[in-house]
């Protein structure tokens, strides 16, 4: 899963960063409503979490041009305005849910879940696949029923198969779930991860679609 924060205040966006990466989240953190524009012509992302009381612009403003423009990402608003007008203005306008400060990262990573499931058209949160079965809450990976250990990256690039299972997946695309705007990576590391993954769930859970990129194969030996 990969989300940009759009949060102005520092420590907040520390903990959120800190909190989502041990989920296995690629996150990108913003400050600003320019920023964040940038950051969505310049990356894909699959979610979005978005304060109200940015410093160049009001976030329901720019959530209101975001959707106005055609974006449709998933859009989560984090905020302090408590009261029911501002809840049900931010809905109306576009978001597609609203959690309140101070807020549990637990409730957080939850309700991040949740949306992604929705997009995916999932009733349920784990994601099975043949034989494989991958629960995102406790980031547990099993196949044939035997727990298989990943690393954070190799859970980053699994899901974002497993979220897309018909759909090639451009270098870039792979690229972006796993690190984010993140510079100075390694030419070859999306290829170690995928090297990496096939060892682990066998050799066709990655197909290789020779000049379009790559897609969720079998899983198993």
């Amino acid at each position: 899963m990969h989300v940009l924060l759009v949060e102005d205040d520092a420590l907040i966006a520390s903990g959120i960063v800190s909190g989502l990466k041990l989920h296995a989240v690629t996150v990108d953190h913003v400050e600003s409503a320019r920023t964040a524009r940038l950051a969505l012509e310049a990356s894909h992302f699959d979610l979005l979490i978005l304060d109200l009381g940015l410093p160049d612009e009001d976030g329901m403003s720019f959530l209101k041009r975001l959707r106005a423009t055609g974006v449709s990402i998933p859009i989560l608003i984090l905020t302090a305005r408590d009261a029911i007008e501002h809840r049900v203005a931010g809905l109306q306008a576009g978001a597609d849910d609203y959690l309140l400060k101070p807020f549990d990262l637990g409730e957080l990573i939850a309700r991040l879940q949740a949306l992604q499931r929705r997009v995916a058209g999932r009733s349920t949160n784990v994601i099975r696949h043949g034989t494989l079965c991958f629960d995102p809450a406790n980031l547990q990976v099993t196949l044939d029923g035997t727990v298989v250990d990943l690393s954070r990256r190799e859970l980053s690039l699994l899901q974002a198969l497993l979220q897309n299972p018909n759909r090639v997946l451009s270098t870039e695309q792979v690229k972006d779930s796993l690190y984010g705007l993140e510079e100075n990576v390694e030419s070859n590391a999306v290829n170690v991860h995928i090297h990496h993954l096939r060892r682990k769930l066998g050799p066709k859970i990655i197909e290789t679609v020779r000049g379009l990129g790559y897609r969720l194969g079998e899983a198993g030996k």
